[in-house]
């Protein structure tokens, strides 16, 4: 079999299996987020903190839940790692150091996962497992909660409240990522990912030599990182590293894991605002978008110019040559669309053009389908926006489900969209107006250029992939690209609740001869065309100084 048709297949039956579990999972997280009863568990965590399930909050008290439990989780995991030293399971491992501990803290907290050390030498035990992983199922059912709270804003008529923050984030948890990372954990084990808490001398004897990394849970946390909610993981190389992801199969369910949820929630959508329609018009959205990302990113990965490229059929640095290039493709195209950030190859060896779609993946706002939660308010919110523009279009007050989206409304989705263009663009800027922040680059001139826009681009999208040909493990990195990853986070959250709390007070419009149907591939089309062309004007100029220069010269 021709490595390009076993690409093919690859792809081909990866995309039937996300289509198979479209409508059975968007249907059970419906379930989960409609439902009014509660499991003795949930109810032992609501009694533990103080929460009265039954109660439901209006936006702003739900957007300080989200902001005060995010507060919380950062000083806690910032707290672990400076004092990971008095730890038990410590494995000798030094205190991290305050800016590092920031970032990485901030990093797990707002579902980035950027990660600028090694981890295997330089977490222990407990600092990965009650720190970071515990950060990985929560700041991912976080995001699915905030969410919910906007679809609900959709589907309520005149109501004051969004539904209880603290009951969404246990829900989430508990009855959707849990069991699937649970399922995921054991298959991934069975097809040979390492679970182990071996120290380094164990390690050693089993694989004949002395070893400065530990495979801790290796496989929970492989698959828990790979439910479209961050890139971070135990070893450095991440899903390229054979204890993580050993055959082309567990490849394939690792990029199935990256997009299921998110593929899976416009189901959601449709069922709870009453109209299955809109949901299948959203996924059509995000499934194109996905589809035109990964045609462009393998065409540029596999007819690389020069002459060796030429010669071996595709450039070969940097990709997983387990897997070969239309995999590895497959892998950083799924990554960088959603808010994962991990990786199997390394984007800094990609043609220039190829690592410029990675970058443009991101800029788009990670939408197609985004992370967990996170890909669907950020595309209802580019959904809102063309409405806004159809409406202009045609002279008359747009609306979108039933809600007029005026002044107020159109404000909020703007903001939405220009807190990360502005964090993208000025953090690139101080990085590279400055002798620190250019001290990072490996390389110079337009490729140099891409290594930190990639960075900053990945922390403002809350992405956590790197293009490795960057050192970032700086102050001045550490801080910065905290700083973005935080603004990135949660001023957009707190745009969404506050645009959900005003569309959920508003009385239903009846839909006239006017009102444009927003269910038709006539909508799809426009979504796709609004969502490349607004982040294209914006920026052009930043790809054109880095990707695209690197590409034509």
């Amino acid at each position: 079999m021709s490595s390009t048709l076993a690409g093919t297949l690859f792809i081909a039956s990866l995309l039937l299996a996300l289509v198979l579990c479209h409508r059975p999972l968007g249907d059970y997280m419906y379930r989960v987020y409609t439902g009014t009863k509660h499991s003795r568990v949930e109810r032992m965590i609501y009694r533990l903190i103080g929460v009265r399930p039954d109660s439901e909050q209006r936006w702003g008290v739900y957007a300080r839940g989200v902001l005060a439990f995010s507060l919380v989780s950062v000083l806690f995991l910032y707290g672990l790692q400076r004092l990971q030293n008095h730890l038990f399971l410590s494995l000798g491992m030094e205190p991290v150091e305050p800016a590092l501990a920031w970032n990485t803290a901030v990093s797990f907290v707002t579902n980035t996962n950027w990660q600028a050390y090694s981890g295997e030498s330089t977490m222990g035990h407990v600092v990965q497992t009650a720190g970071l992983a515990v950060q990985n199922f929560v700041s991912a059912a976080a995001g699915m909660a905030v969410a919910v709270a906007l679809v609900r804003g959709f589907a309520r008529r005149q109501s004051e409240t969004l539904g209880n923050f603290w009951v969404d984030l246990v829900r989430g948890t508990i009855r959707i990522l849990l069991p699937i990372a649970f399922v995921a954990a054991l298959v991934l084990v069975a097809g040979g990912a390492i679970q182990t808490f071996a120290d380094h001398s164990t390690w050693a004897t089993l694989t004949g030599g002395e070893q400065t990394f530990t495979p801790a849970a290796a496989a929970s946390q492989e698959a828990i990182k790979d439910l479209g909610t961050n890139g971070g993981g135990i070893f450095n190389v991440n899903s390229a590293h054979p204890f993580e992801n050993p055959t082309t199969w567990t490849n394939w369910l690792t990029i199935f894991l990256l997009l299921v949820i998110s593929f899976s929630l416009p189901r959601t959508f449709g069922r709870m605002v009453g109209d299955n329609r809109q949901g299948y018009a959203i996924v059509a959205v995000m499934a194109s978008i996905f589809l035109i990302s990964v045609t462009l990113t393998n065409w540029a990965e596999l007819s690389a110019g020069g002459t060796v490229p030429q010669a071996v059929g595709a450039a070969m640095e940097g990709r997983e040559a387990r897997f070969g290039v239309s995999n590895s493709a497959m892998f950083a195209s799924s990554t960088t669309l959603t808010s994962t950030g991990s990786v199997d190859s390394f984007h800094d060896s990609y043609t220039a053009l190829g690592g410029g779609m990675l970058i443009f993946n991101m800029l788009l706002g990670e939408v197609a389908p985004g992370g967990v939660g996170a890909g669907l308010y950020g595309m209802l919110i580019l959904a809102v926006i063309t409405v806004f523009v159809a409406g202009l279009m045609v002279g008359r007050t747009p609306e979108y489900l039933g809600k007029k989206i005026g002044a107020r409304e159109i404000k909020l989705a703007s903001l939405y969209f220009l807190i990360t263009p502005a964090l993208v663009l000025v953090g690139t800027a101080v990085a590279m107006a400055t002798e620190t922040g250019r001290s990072a680059m490996l390389n110079s001139g337009p490729h140099g250029l891409s290594e930190i826009l990639y960075a900053y681009t990945s922390a403002s999208n809350n992405n956590g992939s790197a293009f490795a040909g960057v050192s970032v493990n700086t102050p001045f990195h550490n801080t910065t690209l905290g700083l973005c990853m935080a603004l990135g986070r949660f001023l957009p959250i707190v745009l969404v609740l506050a645009l959900a709390g005003s569309l959920a007070r508003q009385a239903p419009v009846p839909a006239s001869a006017g009102t444009l149907p927003t269910h038709r591939p006539q909508f799809v089309g426009m979504v796709v065309g609004v969502t490349i062309i607004l982040v294209a004007l914006t920026f052009l100029p930043a790809l054109a100084l880095g990707p695209l220069a690197e590409g034509i010269r």
